[in-house]
């Protein structure tokens, strides 16, 4: 039985997460299993998550996942370099995952394996860094860099889905895993795309319901009755705004030094952050006084969210401790008892697990713990957000 593993921030708003459930399973054969790699309760643009990950865990499972893992925020909010090799090492870990599907633009798996190779050739460093040096974005520098060894256009690596797939792939290299790679091509509206035609974008709909308009009927079926429930407790929508004073009284106490480890790119957009911190009012103004055409506001996004929580980057090379159970239904816990065995990692079903692990994995535990009580300030409810809630929460059974 072949073992599908997909790297996600699994949004449950997105219809095209059920279609690609599907279509692997067309492709790989009806019973495989699938198991997820999901963002906890932060993004890879760089913000809190709309819905918390336990009930975004249960809508996965909903959609036809049998097993949900947490990447943890580490990974989760990095860039897609980052968030690839987290979500690549945490599947290769289970011992059990066979194949990585992935969503792209383009679809095209040679197309997409000749990039990672350029990305990966020996020169690509240097012409990246004299690319770089000329003022050029990283995502131009990146791609013409790439192209200058391939001798070719590099299409593929000027869209957001072909070019997280292109590091799903350096990853699997990079830890010359087994794994197989399947390419599918994305379905619906464009990333970040406004449009709710179609499979509408998380975007439009995360827009729609940060707007109170209509969106139940631009959900997968089950789901909505899953966000209405969260909406009822207090728990949902959850945005980085309610947290905004806070966030930036956290900000103005740094000095423009401790901005330095949030600065992934060692460019000194960091003193440009400080300055824009020193004068702002909003988060959206920090943003936009912060912004120039070199870096791109997702990077801008993560430096602003990295700096709130006190979080710096993974080396590069390094791997999550552990294997973070979010929810499974029984296929999904068949597959555990085989990970029992198989996996290269402490598997957590429950959190008081951690304490019997040793010290570095308690220590990211908690980290990731610290994240989660300063996630849950920002529900609409405060009355929901109690502290120690990592420890409270077991995975969703279905």
């Amino acid at each position: 039985m072949a073992v599908a593993g997909i790297i996600a921030e699994y949004n449950p708003f997105h219809r095209g997460h059920g279609w690609q459930v599907e279509e692997l399973r067309r492709r790989l054969g009806a019973d495989t299993a699938v198991v997820a790699a999901m963002s906890g309760n932060f993004v890879q643009r760089g913000d809190f998550a709309l819905l918390n990950k336990h009930a975004r865990a249960e809508a996965a499972l909903m959609g036809g996942v049998d097993l949900v893992l947490e990447l943890p925020t580490a990974w989760a909010s990095a860039t897609a370099e980052q968030f690839a090799w987290g979500g690549v090492s945490l599947l290769a870990a289970t011992g059990v995952v066979t194949d990585l599907v992935f969503g792209s633009e383009c679809g095209d798996l040679a197309a997409l394996q000749a990039a990672a190779r350029c990305l990966d050739s020996p020169d690509y460093g240097d012409a990246l860094r004299r690319l770089l040096g000329e003022g050029m974005t990283f995502a131009k520098a990146r791609q013409q860099a790439a192209e200058a060894i391939a001798g070719v256009e590099l299409s593929c690596l000027g869209n957001p889905n072909d070019n997280l797939a292109v590091e799903y792939l350096r990853a699997l290299r990079g830890q010359a895993s087994g794994i197989q790679p399947l390419a599918l091509p994305r379905q619906g509206a464009a990333h970040d795309s406004e449009s709710a035609t179609g499979f509408a974008s998380a975007s439009a709909i995360r827009r729609r319901i940060l707007a109170r308009e209509a969106w139940q009927e631009l959900v997968p079926p089950g789901t909505a009755a899953v966000i209405e429930r969260e909406m009822a407790a207090g728990r949902c929508p959850v945005t980085m705004q309610r947290q905004e004073r806070a966030v930036l009284d956290h900000l103005r106490r740094l000095g423009e030094e401790e901005f330095r480890p949030y600065d992934g790119g060692n460019e000194g957009l960091y003193r440009r952050f400080y300055a824009a911190v020193r004068r702002a009012g909003s988060l959206e103004e920090l943003l936009e006084l912060a912004k120039t055409k070199r870096y791109a506001l997702a990077r801008l996004r993560r430096l602003l969210l990295h700096s709130y929580l006190g979080l710096t980057m993974p080396a590069r090379g390094e791997r999550p401790g552990y294997l973070r159970v979010l929810g499974a239904n029984s296929r999904g816990r068949a597959l555990l008892r085989e990970m029992a065995d198989r996996a290269a990692l402490p598997v957590l079903t429950r959190p008081a697990q951690v304490r019997q692990l040793d010290e570095g994995v308690q220590a990211a535990f908690d980290r990731e713990a610290r994240y989660t009580d300063l996630y849950t300030l920002a529900y609409p409810d405060l009355s929901q957000s109690v502290l120690d809630r990592e420890f409270a929460c077991p995975p969703v059974m279905r």
